[in-house]
């Protein structure tokens, strides 16, 4: 046997060992290490996951807490509806009447305790909120945008294109220039549909009116102008100012135009009467771009006097003077869903609340004379200068996303590479600029640009933001 014994040990011995792998070995040294130091950390979250713990429960008690202890069934009430019945029957009303005053009572006090419970859960509820409130904030990541590229050139104007707006029913749109005329072309081909002449000078601002077949016009001429779009005429013109007028909007909801230029005053017309109804005066120089609102502050000006101002339309007084931007505010634009605004400068473009005018985020990066801003629905916004740069931003974040030239046309100077205004279409899918070598451009989203060719290359600036 002691022989058979040392004959196995010595075959065992003989064998080969096998060899493991490298993960097969890693795993079974975390495996050993878990099994040596799992006692110890076994009992629960640590001390430092207090905080986490705390989330936790304020966050169910104020999604689940209304319905984390639901009131257990009343016995006495199905007693109550069976008891009478039963007493009845068997001809005792006086007993009956005893189990109806009780279920009666158990049903007020049960009901008593769940008005309770309720209010107790909203009072923990409204505490978990403010606590909630007070953390600290977490800086949001940039929504990630396709890249847009240039889609057509659109030329016949013989100068430079200064102002454009487009039609309610995104069909055509127009443009103004320095050749006095008005073109308006047609969206989807591009074809040149029509040529309006009437203005003895540059046509600088258009408006197109939602609720009338009106366009509205004005011009370096000191002419304000209102076109009938069925016959193609001027119907009404608008006499007050003293010099060059700018730029034009149109109220939303009131049958009003307000006009602003180099007068350093914004005119407030009635639209059908032609009588002045406010001449809104404060700015110390030229008025460059004008918001109107249907709610307060119904009127936004921004001037080359560096100062943004809002206006109560009713008194015809100043409300509210921003002085945040140290150079001309040349553009403005209100965003479509949320209440708030960016404002373009030669500075910095900056971001602002309605309608207090609360400063939200300064966007730096685009160190040129900012002559327009585009904002569509899906926050992408975008800047345009005078040195042919356009520069596309996240409008949550002020995170830039994508830079780009634009290419002047053959035969014209590279001086002449200027941005003077662009907007969206209505559907947020097509960018229209008017530029200074007499062309219209139309951009259009990338379909091939997708988040794994043009990922998000965000890096948070830790630093606190300048306000100026």
């Amino acid at each position: 046997r002691t022989r058979g014994k040392m004959a196995a040990v010595s075959q065992e011995k003989q064998q080969p060992l096998v060899k493991h792998s490298l993960e097969t070995l890693t795993f079974r040294s975390t495996k050993r290490s878990r099994d040596l130091f799992v006692k110890e950390y076994v009992g629960g979250l640590s001390d430092f996951d207090d905080g986490h713990r705390a989330k936790v429960q304020a966050l169910t008690r104020s999604q689940y807490g209304e319905v984390r202890h639901l009131p257990a069934p009343s016995k006495a009430g199905s007693k109550g509806t069976k008891g009478p019945e039963m007493l009845a029957i068997a001809g005792a009303p006086t007993e009956s009447k005893l189990v109806t005053e009780k279920t009666a009572s158990a049903a007020a006090s049960t009901k008593s305790q769940i008005n309770n419970m309720q209010l107790s859960l909203f009072k923990q509820t409204e505490s978990d909120k403010k606590t909630l409130a007070t953390r600290a904030p977490v800086m949001p990541k940039p929504t990630w945008h396709p890249k847009w590229k240039l889609m057509r050139v659109m030329s016949g104007h013989l100068g430079w294109v200064r102002c454009v707006a487009l039609e309610p029913g995104n069909q055509w749109f127009c443009t103004g220039g320095a050749d006095r005329t008005i073109k308006i072309w047609d969206l989807a081909s591009g074809t040149l549909k029509l040529s309006l002449t009437g203005h003895i000078s540059s046509v600088r601002g258009l408006a197109v009116s939602d609720r009338h077949p009106y366009m509205f016009s004005c011009g370096e001429d000191k002419e304000v102008k209102c076109w009938d779009l069925e016959c193609n005429k001027v119907i009404r013109r608008y006499h007050g100012h003293l010099s060059a007028v700018h730029c034009l909007k149109l109220h939303p909801t009131l049958d009003i135009l307000m006009t602003g230029g180099r007068d350093s005053a914004i005119r407030v017309w009635d639209m059908r009467t032609k009588s002045q109804i406010h001449c809104l005066s404060g700015h110390t120089n030229t008025i460059a771009s004008l918001i109107t609102r249907p709610t307060e502050p119904q009127v936004v000006s921004g001037s080359h006097d560096s100062t943004i101002r809002f206006w109560d339309l009713k008194a015809g007084r100043s409300m509210c003077t921003l002085t945040n931007h140290k150079k001309s505010v040349r553009s403005l634009i209100a965003h479509p869903k949320e209440n708030t605004f960016a404002s373009g400068a030669p500075d910095n473009i900056k971001q602002w609340y309605f309608p207090d005018g609360k400063f939200i985020q300064n966007l730096s990066g685009h160190n040129a004379v900012v002559n327009a801003l585009a904002l569509n629905a899906d926050g992408v916004l975008v800047s345009g200068a005078d040195n042919g740069s356009l520069k596309f931003w996240d409008y949550k974040t002020g995170y830039k996303f994508q830079d780009m030239e634009t290419i002047v046309q053959p035969g014209s100077l590279d001086s002449e590479a200027g941005i003077f205004a662009m907007t969206f279409d209505k559907s947020g899918s097509r960018l229209i600029t008017c530029e200074a070598d007499k062309t219209i451009k139309i951009y259009k989203e990338d379909e091939n640009s997708t988040e794994e060719s043009d990922p998000v290359d965000w890096k948070p600036n830790i630093i606190r933001r300048s306000r100026f």
